[in-house]
């Protein structure tokens, strides 16, 4: 079974600061929550889609893998 590469990698940032790294399947309802829950900003996509179990290990390492 092949993973598909239906993940995304983000950082929510305000300015230039950093508030928030992810993973969603969806960037424009994830930007949205984001606004909602932590007033404004907006998501930066970090390289190109991948597969989750890829996703996950770069949110475990805290964004230093790519």
């Amino acid at each position: 079974m092949s993973n598909k590469r239906d993940t995304f990698k983000y950082v929510f940032k305000k300015g230039n600061k950093i508030l928030h790294r992810g993973i969603t399947n969806d960037l424009d309802r994830r930007e949205s929550e984001h606004q909602r829950n932590l007033d404004g900003g907006h998501i930066e996509q970090v390289g190109r889609r991948t597969t989750r179990p890829a996703a996950l290990e770069w949110e475990r390492d805290g964004g230093k893998s790519r």
